[in-house]
């Protein structure tokens, strides 16, 4: 029988709502016994069950339940692949119903704004609209087995560094167009049953309070129906919190915060029926978990194939000079580096799982294949021991193909802090250039979770990109190696050639409790592709051993209304020998003018496989959010009508098609006219072009009429900048004439 979360809520003590707002202890919400209230438990994620005791501490410290550690989600979004988001948010779901967790707190949406972000192995992209879509897939997925999930860390938290303290300082547009539309399509495609805030202020508000992003824009705005929740120890001022929005406080603070909100009601500062509408939301949560609660057990083993499947799709081919796959058995192979004997394959802090079994690639290689293994340098530190590089050198030397495991260590990134440069650590870029003075077919296999300066690019043979794959990464990684399995992994952010070409370099981490977000909207590609800056690899980039080819675009029309759509088709290909997935990628570029735009910006993917000469069609759908930006003068999403491009590729730097279409707004931009309007402006609208002409222009005869041409011409081009106000310095004309003018446009606009 369905509980009634009204009637109980009306049965409860002020005592007991106050106290639905804090956590137990660390994972678990409290009960209220006297109601048959129950108590349940959330627990980390997102590529994993992080399930602690009680007494444990939440940033990772302790060890928790043995349990199938998937890859993060630096490697995930490499799919491209909603279906195998879905499918992995299944598996989790399941795991989480056998452990008894009603909550699981992923998926980590926040962009990845700076290679530097000590957490950006945990976040899923640089493009907002790739981490939505498959978020929103994760969270579809775990949510299917009647387990919520927890988007996190809302919002615009993109370092460590005074992330408890600082505030982000950024513009309306830049945070409703980059950093809070992963949020936005999750919530309105798939409802996650919570949200967790950020730690950090925005433009100067606390997360935890800022009623503008918690109610007006989540709840009221895009339809939120779950509840919110604090990141573990972000609260600042409860009763604010409570008021702006913030329903649960975890871990608690032991009683304080249960006390002053009580106190708030009963001194009048603050409503019971605020208290209300926030339980309320925090039962509807905690009975869709109870009411659905099943038996399920998980099998381990099986789901550690399905990490190792997993992490097979997410493995992208940066380079490859006809040196891969290697042919086992036939060729001498050496592997070098720490990394191919203990492969890292998660991050540090708050996600960090247990896992239940790590095999490396050396490993796995050697059960079919004879491997010489030099260890070279040190997974733990960054140390240049001679006389492992002098092994690895003459392992080098005697190897027909060097396979050089490198990558960060543990401590170079995690939660907590954010990495100081771009760079592995100096002894393994050493070690590659040794080994490239005595050896000419070099592969690097690399394990990290965010972009790394990769100077040897030009001269290695090939670069294989495995981030931090999960408990089955080095089984994977056999896989693509020898070949058996096709790498099929697109980038889901740019590699820049180095930490000084990123946007937001200059503004990186902040000063003074402050960090400005100065470079916008270019973030990641939107940046480098409009700049046409040379990049180490380009984002959406990821090759094959198979090829494919895209033809036969069709788009459903030439032009689009704002209330209609326009679907875009394509044919894609197999060319090759081999079976593999291609993703094909649509970008849309405005070439209205109306505002500054990013030279192109992702609005459609799909991922396809294909058998060796299978073709199948692919169809995404563009609606008025494809092509429109934030307006803040009308507080809203805006496209203006003019031709915009549609350029289908495979990464954003190989378009293969490029065709027009006419978008035609139904929107009307609210104009009024005054003295200080310039003439350009009002001679570009519709409604007031022919009195501008007839009216306006004749007045500003003196400057443009003439037989000097180029007089003309410029003079022309400078009325276009001139307020109507400064006719009056350039003709006879009276102020009361320039006022009536004004007033005869501003009824022309009505």
């Amino acid at each position: 029988m369905k509980t009634n979360i009204k009637e109980l809520v009306r049965n409860m003590t002020l005592e007991e709502k106050a106290g639905m707002f804090s956590g137990l202890d660390f994972w678990y919400t409290k009960p209220v016994e006297r109601l048959g209230i129950p108590s349940v438990m959330v627990s980390d994620g997102p590529h994993g069950l992080r399930k602690q005791s009680n007494e444990a501490y939440h940033l990772g410290v302790n060890d928790s339940i043995q349990a199938v550690c998937f890859p993060a989600a630096c490697a995930t979004t490499c799919s491209f692949d909603r279906s195998l988001m879905k499918d992995m948010g299944e598996v989790l779901g399941k795991e989480c119903q056998a452990e008894s967790v009603s909550v699981l707190l992923g998926p980590a949406v926040n962009i990845k704004r700076s290679p530097l972000c000590g957490r950006n192995f945990e976040y899923l992209s640089e493009d907002p609209y790739l981490a939505g879509e498959l978020a929103s897939s994760y969270i579809k997925g775990v949510q299917s087995q009647n387990v919520g999930t927890s988007i996190k860390h809302f919002a615009a938290n993109n370092q460590e560094h005074e992330r408890m303290t600082g505030s982000s300082e950024l513009d309306e547009r830049t945070l409703r167009e980059i950093y809070l539309t992963a949020f936005e399509i999750s919530v309105k495609k798939a409802q996650p049953w919570t949200v967790m805030c950020s730690y950090n202020k925005i433009n100067g508000i606390f997360a935890s309070e800022n009623k503008k992003l918690l109610n007006d824009i989540l709840k009221e705005e895009w339809g939120f129906e779950g509840y919110v929740m604090s990141d573990w120890g972000a609260v600042s001022d409860r009763v604010a919190g409570l008021d702006a929005g913030l329903e649960l406080e975890m871990p608690g603070s032991h009683g304080t915060n249960d006390q002053r909100i009580v106190q708030a009601v009963e001194s009048g500062i603050l409503e019971e029926a605020v208290l209300d509408r926030a339980v309320e939301r925090i039962l509807n949560i905690v009975y869709l978990y109870v009411e659905n609660k099943k038996d399920e057990i998980f099998s381990r083993e099986e789901d550690h194939k399905k990490a190792v499947e997993i992490a097979k799709q997410c493995i992208v081919l940066l380079k490859n000079d006809d040196v891969l796959p290697l042919k086992a058995g036939s060729e001498k192979i050496a592997f070098i580096g720490g990394f191919a004997k203990s492969p890292r394959y998660q991050g540090g802090g708050s996600s960090h799982i247990h896992a239940s079994h790590v095999a490396s690639t050396l490993e796995m290689m050697e059960e079919y294949t004879e491997i010489e293994y030099a260890e070279g340098f040190s997974t733990k530190e960054d140390f240049y021991d001679e006389k492992l590089v002098a092994e690895a050198i003459k392992v080098a030397e005697q190897a027909e193909k060097v396979v050089v495991f490198a990558g960060l260590p543990d401590l170079f990134e995690s939660e907590g802090y954010d990495r100081k440069h771009m760079r592995l650590p100096e002894c393994q870029y050493q070690l590659i250039e040794e080994i490239l003075k005595v050896q000419k077919k070099v592969v690097v296999v690399l394990h990290n979770g965010s972009p790394v300066e990769l100077p040897f690019a030009d001269r290695v043979n090939a670069i294989v990109e495995a981030y931090l794959g999960g408990e089955g990464v080095g089984e994977a990684l056999v896989e693509i190696l020898s070949g058996k399995s096709n790498p099929c992994g697109k980038l889901a952010e740019s590699f820049p050639i180095r930490l000084e070409d990123n946007p937001s370099f200059l503004n990186f981490p902040g000063t003074g409790k402050k960090v400005y977000y100065q470079e916008g909207i270019f973030v990641g590609y939107r940046y480098y592709d409009s700049k046409k800056m040379k990049v180490r690899f380009p984002f959406g980039h990821g090759l094959s051993y198979t090829t494919f080819k895209l033809s036969d675009l069709v788009l459903s029309g030439r032009s689009m209304r704002e209330s209609g759509t326009l679907t875009v088709a394509v044919k894609v290909t197999n060319t090759g020998n081999m079976a593999g997935k291609e993703v094909v990628q649509l970008y849309v570029k405005d070439n209205t003018g109306a505002a500054i735009r990013p030279e192109k910006e992702l609005r459609g993917f799909e991922a396809v496989s294909l058998q060796p000469g299978e073709s199948k069609t692919v169809t995404m759908t563009l609606e008025k959010r494809s092509f429109a930006w934030f307006n803040e003068n009308i507080n809203d999403w805006y496209a203006a009508s003019g031709t915009y491009d549609i350029l289908v590729g495979t990464s954003s730097r190989k378009i293969d098609f490029t065709e027009s279409v006419e978008y035609v707004s139904e929107t009307e931009i609210p104009v009024h006219l005054d003295l200080n309007t310039m003439i350009g402006d009002v001679m570009n609208h519709p409604l007031l072009r022919d009195y501008v002409k007839e009216a306006i222009v004749p007045l500003a005869a003196g400057l443009t009429e003439t037989d000097d041409e180029n007089w003309a011409v410029m003079m022309e081009a400078m009325l276009r900048y001139l307020p109507i106000r400064a006719l009056r310095s350039f003709s006879d004309v009276t102020n009361d004439e320039l006022e009536k003018h004004v007033e005869e446009l501003n009824k022309l606009l009505i």
